[in-house]
């Protein structure tokens, strides 16, 4: 529980709940030290819940809140015997200083440098998240309360699931009508069950609970899935019903799946629990699923029990009250049987916290995630080019790209990623070797390779040499390698065996075209006995084109396969998402820029005065967004402003001409639009023309107000950009970058990137323009400061992240100049929040 008075004062509350009560069990608070930039900050915990984690946790919010109010620094006063109040404050992973004092220990704890802490509270919530899940999907003991003797029932057919499949606890039925559920004694409540339950799995109706829940608090069961619907997926009563059953749960520690969910599936040979009521129960295997759409689910779990996939666990999150798909990462984590992790995702619930956990995750395991809702209706209206440019599932894409997520458009899709990255090692290259019996075939897998972005290089000499000593002399050995329909299971086995041992090879796809001189079995088992007489740690694909699939030949053993596509195109597909993975494993991960010469208090006070007029919308004259930018070292063209056209001239001499002149107007948008911007202007004359005229064109445009013109000097010529960042409702703030000036929706060349950017993001984001090259030296022209431009974005994305009352800012033109050169910013434009 959280109350903060800011700025004087901040506390945070801790309590227990304990049936229907609730205690206090622990006050953190800081008070402000007058005239000061610190704050005195105590914490008292109930001795009784001593050493549990609660004064780290609070220290943990109320130096995250004290921070938002600008206070730099706690000072504390610590007993010399209170050691374990020492041990809070000293390992929290804030920097300190203590003296003794009287045997009281003085504490000045920076809260200015936080890399550590932020390291230390990051492992500390990985650690209690992944615990959470661990006691949901390793239960020795489930209750199912709403088991049903109707097996087609939820309940009946979750209690016979548990039965059938062979779940290695004890499973108790809880349902007041009846004595017995499949044979088994069923109960009439689950504080009647004897002994500890672990999980309790509820189908009851929706109105009936929060009652159960009350229960297992009773009882002591802190894991539940809430199987029920008629939560906040229909709205009104159900919102209110769902956010009553989450703040119950979570006040006595429990965990929770669901509501309205699928349930969940531990298929390992030591758990074999399906808590579902879907039809299908997998094979063990190395990929975990999570889903958010339970009908989904049961597909999910049909499909992978076709393949030669396995799985290790699935979780259907429903409603996702309270464990999220955050929380599964953390967990599959660490989880020594799962290898590839699936989502299937229609919303995100925190994404700066899955992109920061994804990004650490993504390090050590793939991750494939198939995302609903692309074209989102109703997106937010936005006057900048910025917010028209940031398409509804743009955000999406760039939270995957960059937490190093594999995106795929289909289930299907995901599948198919997911049978090459549980059972072959990611490639280390984008070098595609392809053999095959069917010339046909090996021409579309290249093309295939080609659109995707992989290459198919034509093999060395020493490699032709080998290859034309086994095969027939009409077979093609260059790449691909066409080894003609008389190919027999031996030739499959030694080119197999040669290509991969290729070094101009990093994968190596065969297809199969059945013949009549040989049977797919032979030729599996063949190209089976070739990758390991190879032993070659390279990925292998196959393509048997035929309708009744690869046959079961292809498995290596330890529960390894060669994976199978019907179709080439599938499997170069599946590898080009495979080989991008593996380029974002071993690329830098980077990290935050601090600028240590910026202006924040100029900046805030410019803020703070910045908007006079509410009829503006909260946006900032273009002088003053420019001189924002120069607080946090934004290059920058400087303006002056005129409001007569006299005074326009006499300003325009100070600067030297030639000049540039724009209308001053914190409403007029596109500027050019209604003629407000005059370029190349070579002297008095010249400027008091340009500004009748512009103010002439203004007013018959009816552009709106105006407060007379800004003026610059006129900058040399160079690569026009944009950057901006447009604030989305759901990802927090987008940052953007492209080729700007006044075409910049026409072209629409842009790429975004997740705020805040780190310092590897720039490089990554530019390369996704397709005029990237603009930047670079071409045709005697020469290249532009790329190390200038990637500066300015990171300061850019400093000045957002650091002022949050900013909730659209643009620069455009960004002018970069050739290399050493520099940029500058010509003209800005930044919304604030409306100034009441």
């Amino acid at each position: 529980y959280t109350h903060v008075t800011p700025p004087e004062r901040g506390a945070y509350v801790a309590a227990l709940s304990e049936g229907q009560e609730e205690r206090i069990i622990a006050i953190g608070r800081w008070d402000v030290i007058p005239g000061q930039d610190s704050a005195e900050v105590a914490l008292v915990v109930e001795d009784d819940v001593q050493f549990r984690g609660i004064g780290t946790s609070l220290l943990e919010q109320l130096a995250v809140a004290a921070s938002d109010f600008d206070i730099r620094s706690f000072e504390a006063q610590v007993l010399s015997e209170n050691t374990g109040m020492q041990g809070v404050f000293e390992s929290s992973g804030l920097r300190f200083t203590k003296r003794l004092e009287e045997g009281i220990y003085q504490y000045r704890i920076d809260l200015t440098h936080r890399e550590e802490f932020a390291k230390r509270r990051e492992q500390r919530e990985h650690v209690g998240r992944s615990a959470g899940v661990r006691h949901l999907l390793q239960p020795k003991s489930i209750a199912v309360i709403g088991a049903s003797r109707d097996p087609d029932s939820p309940g009946g057919a979750i209690f016979r699931n548990l039965l059938r499949c062979g779940f290695t606890g004890t499973v108790f039925p809880v349902n007041p009508k009846t004595g017995s559920v499949a044979g088994v004694m069923s109960y009439p409540s689950i504080t009647d069950v004897p002994g500890d339950v672990d999980l309790a799995v509820i189908v009851v109706p929706a109105a009936a609970v929060l009652g159960v829940v009350d229960d297992c608090a009773r009882k002591g069961v802190w894991a539940l899935v809430v199987i029920s619907a008629g939560f906040g997926e229909i709205g009104g009563e159900g919102t209110r019903r769902e956010h009553a059953l989450r703040e119950k749960v979570l006040a006595y520690g429990g965990r929770l799946v669901g509501p309205n969910c699928l349930g969940i599936v531990n298929a390992n040979p030591s758990v074999s629990m399906n808590a579902t009521f879907a039809p299908s129960f997998p094979p063990p295997g190395k990929v975990s699923m999570g889903s958010q759409s339970g009908a989904l689910g049961i597909a999910l779990l049909d499909y992978i029990s076709s393949m030669n996939l396995g799985l290790a666990q699935f979780v259907s999150f429903g409603n996702r009250a309270d464990v999220s798909p955050s929380d599964l990462l953390e967990y599959w984590e660490d989880d020594i049987d799962t290898r590839v992790i699936l989502l299937y995702l229609e919303s995100f619930g925190n994404p700066r916290g899955f992109t920061r956990i994804a990004r650490r995750v993504s390090r050590l395991k793939p991750i494939v995630a198939v995302k609903g809702g692309r074209s989102v209706s109703g997106a937010r209206a936005a006057s900048s080019h910025t917010g028209s440019l940031a398409g509804a599932d743009v955000a999406a894409d760039v939270l995957f790209r960059q937490a190093g997520v594999i995106r795929v458009g289909t289930i299907e899709e995901m599948f198919g990623v997911a049978q090459l990255l549980a059972h072959q090692p990611a490639p280390k290259g984008n070098r595609v070797a392809i053999v095959t019996n069917a010339g046909g075939p090996g021409i579309l897998a290249a093309d295939a390779c080609d659109s995707w972005g992989l290459e198919v290089p034509q093999l060395s000499e020493s490699t032709q040499a080998t290859l034309r000593g086994f095969l027939p002399p009409e077979a093609s050995v260059t790449n691909p390698v066409d080894m003609i329909a008389s190919a027999t299971p031996d030739h499959y086995r030694q080119a197999i065996s040669t290509v991969l041992d290729a070094p101009e090879v990093d994968t190596v796809v065969l297809i199969y075209i059945p013949p009549l001189v040989t049977t797919p079995e032979e030729v599996a088992a063949a190209v089976r006995e070739g990758v390991t007489e190879s032993g070659v740690d390279k990925p292998v694909l196959a393509c048997f084109m035929m309708a009744r699939g690869a046959p079961p030949e292809l498995k290596l053993g330890e529960g390894r396969y060669i994976p199978s596509y019907v179709f080439p195109d599938d499997a170069i597909r599946a590898l080009a998402h495979a080989s991008d993975y593996a380029e974002y494993r071993v690329a830098p991960e980077g990290k935050v820029v601090v600028f240590g010469d910026v202006d924040a208090d100029g900046a805030r006070e410019l803020l703070r005065t910045g908007v006079s007029d509410p009829s503006t919308g909260g946006w900032l004259a273009p002088d003053t967004a420019l001189r924002l930018m120069q607080f946090y070292g934004v290059p920058v063209v400087p303006a002056v402003q005129a409001r007569s056209a006299t005074e326009a001239a006499e300003r325009a001499a100070g600067l030297g001409f030639p000049v540039a002149m724009k209308v001053n107007s914190q409403s007029i948008v596109h500027k050019t639009d209604v003629g407000g911007v005059a370029l190349g202007l070579r002297s008095k004359t010249g400027v008091r023309a340009a500004y009748r005229r512009m103010m002439g064109s203004i007013e018959t445009a009816g552009g709106g107000a105006t407060d007379g013109v800004v003026l610059q000097a006129m900058v040399p010529p160079g690569q026009e950009l944009i950057m901006g960042m447009s604030l989305d409702p759901v990802f927090g703030p987008l940052i953007m970058v492209g080729l700007g000036g006044v075409e910049v929706e026409i072209i629409r060349d842009v790429a975004f990137g997740i705020h805040p950017l780190r310092d590897v993001d720039p490089a990554q984001m530019l390369s996704q323009l397709k005029g990237q090259r603009l930047l670079d030296a071409w045709r005697g022209r020469p290249a532009r400061d790329r190390a200038a431009l990637t500066e300015a974005l990171l300061r850019f994305s400093a000045l957002v992240e650091d002022f949050p009352e900013i909730e659209e800012i643009e620069i455009n033109p960004m002018t970069v100049f050739e290399e050493g050169k520099g940029c500058l910013a010509v003209d800005a434009r930044v919304r604030v929040r409306p100034v009441a």
